[in-house]
């Protein structure tokens, strides 16, 4: 299965986040279950704003079991 285009942009603009050291960590809660999370955000700027950009959360316990691998 191919990774769609929009997966793509987004961890190329992930990497450069990280590239350019304006990633940030911030505890969030989900709106569907009001559950604490804690994601992963670029950091941008709007004038004097500052501008974060969801990209995913963590996962909680054990990724390994949460996700399979492509086979």
């Amino acid at each position: 299965m191919a990774i769609p285009e929009y997966a793509r942009t987004n961890f190329q603009t992930l990497l450069r986040a990280a590239r350019e050291d304006n990633l940030a960590l911030m505890e969030c809660t989900e709106v569907s279950s009001g559950e604490t999370r804690y994601v992963l955000c670029a950091v941008g700027r709007d004038g004097d704003a500052y501008v974060m950009t969801p990209f995913g959360h963590l996962a909680p316990g054990n990724p390994y079991e949460a996700y399979i691998p492509p086979a």
